[in-house]
C-alpha cells in the first residue's frame, strides 16, 4: 500500500488524514475504553501506514479528543501533522491566545502544526481574531494558520487580516454534498491551498450500510441525510459506488474516498472507530480509479438533490442543537463572568 500527500506551502499532508471528533465525544457512543486505549492504537497505527495529518479540536468531547490525541502522539510527535482547531466563542486576542496555550499543553505540543478557526463568528470582527492568529504564529506557538467552515470570501478575507498565508479550509465535502467546487475549490487549486474535506462518507450514508428502511441510530439519526426522503435520493449513488466497488475488490467507502482524493489539492479526513475500519480507509489512497468511473461517480453524484424540509427528526435536531450552542456559551462564558 502506498500512501498519497498533497504538498503546499512546504507541508506534505496525507491524502487520508484521521479525524479524532469521536475521541471522547459523548454523541459518537465510544465510551472510556476506546477515550483511553483504542484511540492510541488507531492514531499509531495511522501514522504507521503513512498517515501524518491528524485532525482534532477543542470543542471534541471539550479538550477530550486532544488529550487522546497528545498521549498518543507522545513519543512520535515528528511523526504527524497535528491540526487542532479554536472554539469561536468571543475569538479576540487574549482569548485565542490563551485557548492555543491549553489546546498546545492537551497535545503535549511547543508548535501547534496547524490552528483552524472552527466557524466564522458573525459577531466578532475577523480581524480581531487573525491578529491573535499572527501573534501566536511569532510567538511560535502555532506554524499555520486555517480556517474551517468559511465561505470563500471568509477565507480570502482572514488571510488578508492575518497578512500571510491562511493554508486550508476545513469544510464538508463529498460524492453528495459538492457546494464547495462552485468557488472554493477551484481557488485553491489555483492559488495553492488545500481543502481538508470532513465528512468525507456524508458521516457514512456512501458506505452502503443504510437505506430508507435501515436508518442509524444514535447522532445521525437527527440529521436531514438520513431521512427515509434523502435515503432514497441517494440509492443511485450507492449503487453506483457499490458496482465500482466489486470491479475492485473494494468497497463503496474506500471508492467514495479515492474519488474525493483524486481532486488536486484536497485531503480527506474520515474518522476510525476501529483498526480495521483505519486500514480500510487508508488503503484508499492506493485505489486507482478510472476516467470512466470517475465521470459516473461525477455525473450520478451532481443528480443527487437533497430535502430538507422540515420533520419531526429535524426539529428535534435543532433543539439538541440550541441547547449544545446555550450549554457551550456558558461554559466559556462562566470563567469571564467570574473574573468580572
Amino acid at each position: 500500500m502506498v500512501m498519497r500527500y498533497v504538498e503546499v506551502h512546504g507541508e506534505r499532508l496525507s491524502a487520508i488524514g484521521l479525524g479524532t471528533w469521536q475521541f471522547g465525544s459523548k454523541e459518537w457512543n465510544y465510551g472510556r475504553s476506546y477515550e483511553e486505549k483504542e484511540s492510541a492504537a488507531i492514531v499509531n497505527k495511522a501514522l504507521d501506514l503513512g498517515v501524518n495529518l491528524i485532525d482534532t479540536a477543542e470543542a471534541y468531547g471539550w479538550g477530550r479528543s486532544e488529550r487522546a490525541v497528545g498521549r498518543a502522539l507522545s513519543s512520535r510527535r515528528e511523526e504527524a501533522f497535528v491540526a487542532t482547531k479554536v472554539f469561536p466563542i468571543m475569538p479576540v486576542d487574549p482569548v485565542v491566545r490563551d485557548r492555543a496555550r491549553r489546546s498546545a499543553a492537551r497535545l503535549r505540543v511547543d508548535t501547534i502544526d496547524l490552528y483552524q478557526i472552527h466557524w466564522p463568528n458573525p459577531v466578532i470582527p475577523l480581524n480581531l481574531t487573525m491578529r491573535a492568529m499572527a501573534g501566536l504564529q511569532r510567538d511560535g506557538i502555532v506554524k499555520h494558520v486555517g480556517v474551517s467552515n468559511f465561505s470563500l470570501g471568509g477565507w480570502q478575507q482572514a488571510e488578508r487580516f492575518l497578512s500571510g498565508n491562511v493554508l486550508s479550509n476545513q469544510v464538508r465535502y463529498n460524492l453528495l454534498d459538492r457546494r464547495i467546487e462552485a468557488d472554493i475549490l477551484p481557488w485553491a487549486q489555483e492559488t495553492g491551498h488545500v481543502v481538508i474535506a470532513y465528512s468525507p462518507l456524508a458521516q457514512g450514508l456512501l458506505s452502503g450500510r443504510y437505506s430508507a428502511g435501515n436508518i442509524p441510530d444514535g447522532l445521525r439519526a437527527y440529521t436531514a441525510a438520513f431521512q427515509p426522503g434523502n435515503l432514497a435520493r441517494a440509492e443511485p449513488v450507492v449503487e453506483v459506488l457499490k458496482g465500482i466497488s466489486r470491479e475492485h475488490g473494494a468497497t463503496p467507502t474506500q471508492v467514495a474516498l479515492a474519488w474525493l482524493i483524486r481532486r488536486p489539492n484536497v485531503v480527506a479526513i474520515p474518522g476510525a472507530g476501529s483498526l480495521s475500519q483505519l486500514q480500510a480507509n487508508v488503503e484508499a489512497a492506493d485505489l486507482e480509479l478510472s476516467d470512466d468511473e470517475d465521470s459516473e461517480l461525477d455525473q450520478v453524484s451532481k443528480a443527487y438533490r437533497s430535502s430538507s424540509g422540515p420533520n419531526a427528526a429535524a426539529l428535534r435536531a435543532v433543539k439538541a442543537g440550541q441547547l449544545l450552542v446555550s450549554r457551550t456559551i456558558e461554559r466559556y462564558t462562566k470563567p469571564i463572568k467570574s473574573a468580572w
